[in-house]
């Protein structure tokens, strides 16, 4: 039995060099550069972790720029329009046989050159899309936005990795 799961969640993220801040299905992960942060209002639980704890092949934010540049051979795609944009696809096929990752395809809008989506098929079917809304550079950020700030959190369970 095959089950279609489609299933569409909106998140956002603040990015700075290796840094982000991101909001998706109601938790913040917040990545100061070393340490991770995994906040969850519904459990009220803080999950922190070091960086290196997450598994090579994750394709976090600040990755998703750049995680196809090792681990992927990749071609030319079809050319597709998108509410009048024009998105070239480049293939990407995991060079580990072993990848739980069939195949990616990663959406460039051919005007601007910034991401449009990610389109991840998984060797068991599952299709993942990453679609990026809204791209903006440059934008003034609070000198404390990657900052984690314990005290917001003193009823929270504070969950210690490593």
């Amino acid at each position: 039995i095959e089950e279609d799961i489609n299933k569409e969640t909106r998140g956002d993220v603040i990015m700075e060099g290796d840094k982000y801040l991101l909001n998706i299905l109601g938790v913040t992960r917040l990545f100061d550069g070393n340490t991770l942060y995994t906040i969850s209002p519904e459990d009220e639980e803080v999950t922190i972790s070091s960086e290196n704890s997450e598994d090579e092949s994750t394709i976090t934010p600040s990755k998703m720029l750049s995680f196809y540049e090792d681990g992927y051979t990749y071609s030319l795609d079809i050319i597709q329009n998108v509410k009048g944009r024009k998105i070239q696809y480049i293939k990407l096929v995991p060079i580990d046989s072993n990848s739980e990752i069939k195949h990616v395809l990663l959406g460039i809008d051919s005007k601007t050159k910034h991401i449009y989506n990610l389109i991840e098929i998984g060797t068991n079917k599952t299709k993942t899309v990453l679609t990026v809304n809204s791209f903006k550079t440059n934008e003034p950020l609070s000198k404390t936005l990657f900052t984690f700030d314990v005290s917001k959190y003193s009823d929270y369970y504070i969950n210690k990795l490593d």
